[in-house]
């Protein structure tokens, strides 16, 4: 009884030092007895894949693919559109909160082209062959907001489309921001307080 004991003693103890609880370390590499899917061969994002013509791993969704959980039943929402109509009205709430957001993706997506103001002299429209919309203009100001979402998220002549780098909520706080930038240029002197007046002009 007594050998048994101390047999299961000392079997606890080295099974317990490969566990580590001797609290050393080691520059080996653990031994997997059970690899549980540890490796696996893979591409990593930024990497480079031959089977594809331009080498790249990353590659872009298939078109028209939805990602598990994103699926909307909100048509107006997800695609700006319903019955082939765009929407009318921003179906995000306004607040100041949509508008910081909408600056930040604005200047970050938008202003190399359409410059932080929304007159479109960015720095890429100054060294390209085309001219971006001036977003100022009363033609893009009768828009719907639908058509503004639509066009950030599909592109629209020489735009590229940005549904690949751009929530859907983002796109539509752009939106807010954009109007926000549209209403700034329409204001008058009787809007400001009169203590103010002053000072503008």
């Amino acid at each position: 009884m007594r050998y048994t004991a101390a047999l299961l003693i000392a079997s606890s103890v080295v099974l317990l030092t490969g566990c580590g609880a001797g609290g050393g370390t080691s520059r080996q590499p653990p031994i997997y007895v059970f690899p549980d899917m540890r490796f696996q061969g893979k591409y990593k994002p930024q990497g480079e894949r031959p089977f594809f013509a331009d080498r790249r791993a990353s590659r872009l969704p298939v078109a028209g693919t939805v990602a598990l959980g994103n699926l909307s039943s909100d048509e107006g929402y997800h695609t700006g559109l319903v019955s082939s109509m765009y929407v009318g009205k921003n179906p995000e709430p306004m607040n100041e909160q949509l508008l910081v957001t909408g600056q930040r993706r604005f200047n970050t997506y938008c202003s190399p082209c359409h410059d932080r103001t929304g007159g479109g002299n960015g720095v890429v429209g100054k060294r390209s062959i085309w001219i971006a919309s001036n977003l100022l203009e009363d033609r893009i100001k009768q828009y719907n907001d639908g058509e503004l979402y639509y066009v950030i998220t599909n592109g629209r002549r020489t735009m590229p489309g940005y549904k690949n780098q751009i929530a859907e909520k983002d796109r539509w706080a752009i939106v807010s921001y954009v109007r926000a930038l549209q209403r700034a240029t329409m204001g008058t002197m009787e809007e400001i307080p009169a203590d103010l007046r002053s000072s503008m002009k």
